[in-house]
C-alpha cells in the first residue's frame, strides 16, 4: 500500500565510527554526551536491529556502510539528499563542516541504477556562500499538498528554501519555533512529522500564534487529523517519525518516542498506520532519532516486482 507520503524504500547508512558530533552541539539542544568506550559498537547493534525490523515489516532498505572516521553523523542521511516523485533528486548544502563529508555519490549512482531518475539538482555548492538547507531535517515535506514546513534556523537559509520550493514545486511555510528553554529548534523534523492521514506536531513550540493557527488550519484542510504533541513528548523524539509503506502502512519511530505518546494519540495513528518502534537510545544521543536515519525513496523502481 504505497502512498505519495509513505515511501516503500529507504536509504540507511551504517555508522562504524558513531559519536555525538562536537560541530553540531552548539545549536542542537537534543544532543547529549555519551562517553561510553563501546558507543560505536552499541550504535551498530541498534542500527542493524532497526534495519532488520523495517525489513520484516516489508520496507525495502538499502544499506551503505560508512568507513570514514570524520563523519560522526553519517547515520542521518536524510539531511544531505532527498528524492521526489517524477524522478527528481536534490543534494543539499550542510551547515557543519564535517557533515559536508557525508555526501555519497555511490548512493546517488545506486538511485540512478535501481530507480527512474530524471534529474539531480545539486545545491551543495552554495556552502561556499555559507548557505545551508539540510534536506528533510530542515524541511518537513507534505508531498501530497506540496508544502514545505520549515523552522527558521541556520540550517535552513530562506533564500535557498525559496529556490528549492520554486524548482521542486512546493509552497514554503516558514516559522520560528523554540523549546521549553527558549532554544531555537534546529530541525523541523524533531517537532513535526506528516503522515497520509495525520500530522504529528508540537503547536506550543511555534512562537507566533498567528503562524500557529495558519499551520493548524493548513494541516486540517489537507484532511489530516492533527496530533498535538507536548514539549516533553518532543524531548523524547515523538515528532521524529516517518510513515512508510511495507506489507502495510507503518509509522517508524523510536521506542522512546512511542512510550511518550498517549494512548489516544496512538489510537489515532493506528487508524492509518501501525507504529513500529525501533530501540536506538545510543543513536539518539547524537540529537536525532528514527526519522533522521531514514532517507525515503519517492522514486519509481526500475523492477516493478520489487516496487
Amino acid at each position: 500500500m504505497t502512498t505519495m507520503q509513505a515511501p516503500n524504500a529507504v536509504v540507511m547508512v551504517r555508522p562504524h565510527n558513531f559519536c555525538s558530533n562536537p560541530e553540531t552541539s552548539g545549536d542542537n539542544a537534543f544532543q547529549t554526551t555519551d562517553a561510553s568506550p563501546d558507543i560505536a559498537k552499541t550504535a551498530l547493534r541498534e542500527f542493524d536491529h532497526a534495519v532488520a525490523t523495517l525489513r520484516r515489516a516489508g520496507v525495502i532498505v538499502h544499506v551503505f556502510d560508512d568507513t570514514s572516521t570524520d563523519t560522526p553523523d553519517s547515520v542521518f542521511p536524510n539531511n544531505w539528499f532527498s528524492t521526489h516523485a517524477g524522478g527528481h533528486v536534490a543534494i543539499y548544502p550542510m551547515f557543519a563542516q564535517n557533515r559536508r563529508l557525508e555526501r555519497r555519490y555511490d548512493i546517488i549512482e545506486m538511485l540512478k541504477r535501481d530507480y527512474r531518475v530524471q534529474d539531480v539538482i545539486d545545491f551543495s555548492g552554495l556552502e561556499a556562500d555559507d548557505l545551508a538547507l539540510e534536506g528533510t531535517g530542515a524541511m518537513v515535506l507534505d508531498h501530497i499538498e506540496r508544502v514545505a514546513y520549515t523552522v527558521q534556523s541556520n540550517r535552513a537559509d530562506p533564500v535557498l528554501l525559496e529556490r528549492f520550493c520554486t524548482h521542486f514545486n512546493y509552497e514554503p511555510i516558514a516559522f520560528e519555533a523554540r523549546d521549553a528553554n527558549g532554544h531555537a529548534v534546529y530541525h523541523t523534523n524533531v517537532m513535526m512529522g506528516i503522515g497520509t492521514n495525520y500530522a504529528l506536531i508540537c503547536l506550543d513550540m511555534i512562537v507566533d500564534p498567528c503562524r500557529r493557527t495558519v499551520i493548524t488550519e493548513r494541516l486540517e484542510q489537507s484532511g489530516r487529523q492533527v496530533i498535538d504533541l507536548s514539549r516533553d513528548q518532543i524531548a523524547h523524539f515523538a515528532g521524529n517519525a516517518l510513515e512508510l509503506s511495507g506489507t502495510h502502512r507503518i509509522l517508524a519511530l523510536s521506542s522512546r518516542a512511542l512510550d511518550a505518546l498517549r494512548p489516544d494519540q496512538i489510537t489515532t495513528i493506528e487508524t492509518s498506520a501501525q507504529p513500529i518502534p525501533l530501540s536506538i537510545p545510543t543513536i539518539e544521543t547524537a540529537g536525532g532519532s528514527v526519522r533522521c536515519m531514514l532517507a525515503g525513496i519517492h522514486l519509481t523502481h526500475r523492477n516493478p516486482r520489487i516496487s
